[in-house]
């Protein structure tokens, strides 16, 4: 009876074959849920693409789509993948991200691009992937005020902060309530793309803005954060940054098994290179690790996708699927494409 029910709560809510065809259940950047119907043929890409084209975002390149492999519930998608493939078993959920955060958000040319970039700072301070200070907690606070609610009328309700997840309940204080109300009094006549700009331009200066974060040990077996974003790998202890690695500086990305290392150019001082190994949890972990590395460093430093080629020696180190369709570079000499005028 039991395994009866299950069978049909599957059939019905999530996936079901109809012709040939799967639904997928997607989960948006603003917690809501829709319901894609595709080819079960289809790629990530198409996947993707048709999300963003149901929420009429232009600049895709940035987002990507999760899905939980495992118990890790932050696993790509690979966009060049079938998905019949990567979802072996029923019901295939995924969930809309920002795969590659913009350093810059005023250079962002979408306006439906930006307010889902910012849904998704918004969440990752929510879920405590990205921290601040009290004070810049009440910051972002009213730029979300202003963007959800308008011009401020000097009342806010006291459930406005988590109604609207402007910050999370741990930060959350009267102090704090007080302040962001304040703040977002200064900031009468922004519209809410402004306010959602300005937002994304005070996040950016955060340490973890776009950081995609993997827990490590380096060579003395001391606990450690690798912490890989747009301007290279940085090396967190006890959420104090301890090094920086910009990527102008190393000069290869590697993994074996659980090692993961990085080749480093030589500075002024030096006269040989200089290599560094961390190790994962798993091998699994590590190539996850060394394929957000690899991904990153394509899309923010390329002028175009590469293929990564296996290396010698070495035939079973694992899959060289990237899953990065255009550069940064291509996406600012590429206008994105214009939105249809529906009459």
């Amino acid at each position: 009876m039991r395994e009866s029910l299950r069978r049909l709560t599957s059939d019905e809510l999530v996936t079901r074959t109809m012709g040939g065809k799967r639904r997928v259940r997607v989960e948006l950047l603003d917690g809501e849920h829709i319901n894609v119907d595709i080819d079960r043929k289809a790629r990530g890409a198409d996947l993707l693409d048709r999300v963003c084209e149901d929420l009429d975002v232009l600049e895709r390149d940035y987002f990507g789509l999760l899905h939980q492999q495992r118990g890790d519930p932050r696993v790509w998608v690979d966009l060049n993948r079938r998905l019949s493939k990567t979802f072996r078993n029923e019901p295939w959920d995924v969930r809309l991200a920002v795969k590659f955060y913009p350093p810059e958000p005023s250079e962002l040319r979408d306006d439906v691009s930006r307010y889902q970039i910012s849904l998704a700072v918004r969440r990752d301070l929510m879920e405590g992937r990205l921290t601040c200070s009290t004070i810049t907690y009440a910051l972002l606070a009213s730029y979300i005020l202003q963007a959800e609610l308008g011009d401020s009328t000097g009342h806010l309700a006291p459930t406005a902060l988590s109604d609207y997840r402007a910050a999370p309940l741990h930060a959350v204080t009267p102090d704090m309530g007080e302040r962001a109300r304040e703040l977002h009094a200064r900031h009468k006549g922004q519209t809410p793309a402004e306010a959602e700009l300005n937002y994304l331009e005070n996040a950016k200066k955060l340490p973890l803005y776009g950081a995609e974060l993997h827990c490590a040990r380096d060579s003395e077996e001391v606990d450690i954060v690798l912490a890989v974003c747009a301007s290279g790998v940085s090396v967190y202890r006890d959420g104090v940054l301890m090094n920086r690695f910009p990527w102008a500086k190393i000069t290869k990305i590697s993994y074996n098994k659980k090692s993961y290392t990085l080749k480093l150019r030589p500075s002024e001082f030096d006269a040989f290179e200089t290599q560094l190994s961390f190790k994962l949890p798993s091998t699994r972990a590590c190539k996850k690790l060394w394929r957000c590395s690899v991904e990153h460093h394509i899309f923010f430093r390329r002028e175009s996708p590469v293929k990564v080629e296996r290396i010698a020696g070495f035939p079973r180190l694992g899959s060289r699927r990237i899953s990065c369709r255009r550069t940064l570079r291509q996406m600012r000499a590429d206008p994105p494409l214009p939105r249809e005028i529906v009459a």
